[in-house]
């Protein structure tokens, strides 16, 4: 071990450095909800005043667990020389959605005009960790099958690839349901959104504006997301789609996490928490909706040869 040599990618101590702050993060979120007391008292005093929100709390906690793990896998993968492509892709959509709706949010929501000097140092904590992103995504797929296996995919019926179909039903409704609570933040007069809002999830009306934010970026890409994928499920030879589904997926799962922690948290306002007789629906709902993308993830990453293409189309074109 002493003889080996350092890893030469730079990511190898980006992560390592995100690792440590991720395990701060966690005792933040420990601290916050009276678990362990006296480690952070200071911080959590002069720290932004976003971070004691409910979603403070629930992005404190995926940080410190969800991530944590993320980082510490990735450099495992970069000491034994693997790949880590397909983990941290659904790193860079996991942290995208959680630095979008946390930045947007600070910026619109009740707090906007509380800025600390603590802002700086998160600033240079996301530009280094989007600057990782870039170095992912550069580097080479890993999704690969035979050539026969590619032909035999691509010329399968869609009414013989059973789990497809499902997969394409699924997402239509998804799309529907992304749009519509979209437009229930964004204050539409239907009668079926200010009922929706009022039975099952109040929180969306929260005036820290985290809610209206996350809708609204789901909306704006998650939407798109679905229309695309759908096409890729309908269309051979789209070999952008399992890379696609890994940074969806990573991005639902944050968002889900946040906003399902954050609808029951203790520190959201008691008339915007979810009501105790529609939590099963809500919880059924939201669960479903982060739990399929994942499967449709794997479904793609396990079995891409319908969307990859031969390589001597590649080298013609």
């Amino acid at each position: 071990m002493l003889k080996k040599k350092a890893p030469v990618d730079p990511l190898f101590y980006v992560y390592a450095v995100l690792a440590f702050l991720s395990v701060v993060n966690l005792i933040i979120g420990l601290e916050q909800d009276n678990v362990i007391d006296g480690f952070v008292t200071f911080y959590l005093k002069e720290a932004e005043p976003h971070i004691n929100t409910a979603h403070g709390h629930m992005i404190s906690y995926w940080d410190g667990c969800v991530h944590y793990l993320m980082y510490l896998l990735m450099i495992a993968a970069i000491t034994w020389g693997d790949s880590y492509r397909a983990i941290g892709l659904y790193w860079v959509g996991s942290f995208l959605m959680r630095t979008m709706v946390y930045i947007l949010g600070n910026g619109v929501g009740k707090y906007g005009t509380q800025v600390s000097p603590l802002f700086v140092l998160h600033m240079l904590y996301i530009s280094v960790s989007v600057w990782a992103c870039f170095r992912i995504f550069s580097q080479p797929s890993t999704h690969n099958a035979p050539l026969t296996s590619i032909q035999e995919a691509q010329q399968t019926n869609l009414l013989h690839r059973p789990l497809d179909l499902l997969f394409i039903v699924y997402l239509i409704p998804a799309l529907a349901f992304c749009v519509f609570r979209g437009l229930v933040v964004l204050d539409c007069s239907s009668t079926w959104c200010e009922d929706y809002t009022q039975q099952f999830e109040p929180y969306l009306k929260d005036p820290s504006a985290y809610p209206k934010v996350q809708m609204l970026v789901s909306m704006l890409y998650s939407g798109p997301y679905y229309i695309v994928t759908l096409y890729g499920l309908l269309v051979p030879g789209c070999e952008w789609v399992p890379d696609l589904t890994l940074v969806h997926s990573g991005a639902l799962a944050q968002a889900q996490f946040s906003h399902i922690g954050a609808s029951l948290h203790t520190r959201t306002p008691f008339s915007y928490r979810v009501p105790a007789d529609s939590q099963l629906v809500f919880l059924l709902v939201n669960v479903l909706y982060a739990l399929v993308p994942h499967a449709l993830c794997y479904r793609c990453c396990t079995q891409p040869a319908f969307f990859l293409r031969p390589k001597g189309e590649k080298k013609t074109q």
